[in-house]
This record gives C-alpha cells, structure tokens and sequence, in this order.
C-alpha cells in the first residue's frame, strides 16, 4: 500500500519591529464545501506529486506557484536553503512534508489554478472553482487557530527555527511523539 503523500511551503515574512514573531502565509480552500468555513480549515500551500519519484521540494514549489499565482522564492534572503519543517499525518493517514521560505506575497494579488466539479450535486451541471480562494498573512497565535489542526507543528517549528532552535530538537518531545516529526491529528486534503 502506498502511503498518500503531498508537499507544502510555509511562506513567512517578518515584522517590521524584530520583536515580533513571523507571520504566516495560509491559503483558504475554494469550492461551496468551505464557503462558509473558516477556523480550522486553512492550509499552507501543498498539494501532491505527479509521480512516486518526485522531489518533494519541487513539488513543494510548483504547488506553491499554482496555488498562490506567485513562485516561492529559490533562497532565503541570506542565500541558505529553505528551512524543513519535517512532516506531519493528517487525519486521513496523509504524510504531508513543509519547507519555510522567508518572502512577501500581496495577498490580493494571489490567483490559484481551477478544479471543476459537479455543482450543485447530482445536477449534471460542472462548475469551476479556485483551489485557494484567498490567502492571507497571520501573526502566529490567529494562524494556529486558522489552519487545519493537524499543520499546528509547522507554524511551531517555523517560530522555533527563526528563535534560533534546532527544529528536529524543538519537535522531538511534541505531542509525545518519539520521532518529533509524525504528529497525528485531524484536518483533511
């Protein structure tokens, strides 16, 4: 059995006043479903591969890219390398791995791709949605009540990484977890 598996990057930016924490880009899901859903249903750009030999952080990138209209930045502003964020199991059994980017994005600028479904059900009619209806920057504390719960860990282990902290020590003893990275909670896609 193969284990499903999507890619995601966590953009953030920094305040003005250092002393504040980063705040987080999260994507909002398009379609009638969440209309009307807010708290708990938001999500960092993701989405899976197209094959079982992909390089996650390019598929992290490209989903970026569709989601957000914008291409993730290659570096951060210093030249290293995107911070990894591990992994996380959504409640679907999904494995879902994220890399944080420092960057800026206008959110009203944001364009996602389109997925078509039947709308309304059973009417034979399909109608065409954005994946990501909107984006939106938060400050920590109002993106872990946003974000599906399942992707709590990676605004924690962004806020440790900038403060300075080894992610995989910051991690390690969340949620009880041996390995620190699989952290199973609900949220779906």
């Amino acid at each position: 059995m193969t284990v499903r598996q999507s890619a995601g990057i966590l953009l953030f930016r920094r305040p003005a006043t250092l002393a504040r924490e980063p705040e987080v880009l999260l994507g909002h899901p398009g379609g009638p479903f969440f209309a009307r859903r807010d708290a708990g249903h938001w999500s960092i750009p993701k989405g899976e591969p197209d094959c079982a030999d992909e390089d996650l952080l390019a598929v992290a990138r490209r989903e970026f890219a569709e989601e957000v209209g914008h291409p993730a930045p290659a570096r951060q502003p210093d030249g290293s390398t995107p911070i990894s964020l591990g992994t996380i199991v959504q409640k679907g059994g999904k494995l879902v791995h994220a890399w944080a980017i420092e960057g800026d994005v206008d959110p009203a600028r944001a364009r996602s791709n389109m997925f078509e479904m039947e709308w309304p059900p059973r009417s034979g009619r399909r109608v065409a949605f954005p994946e990501i209806d909107r984006v939106a920057w938060f400050a920590p504390a109002e993106a872990r009540r946003r974000v599906k719960p399942a992707q709590i860990p990676f605004i924690d282990r962004l806020i440790a990484a900038v403060a300075g902290e080894s992610v995989s020590s910051a991690t390690a003893l969340e949620e009880g977890e041996p390995h620190g990275w699989a952290v199973a909670s609900d949220g779906g896609g």
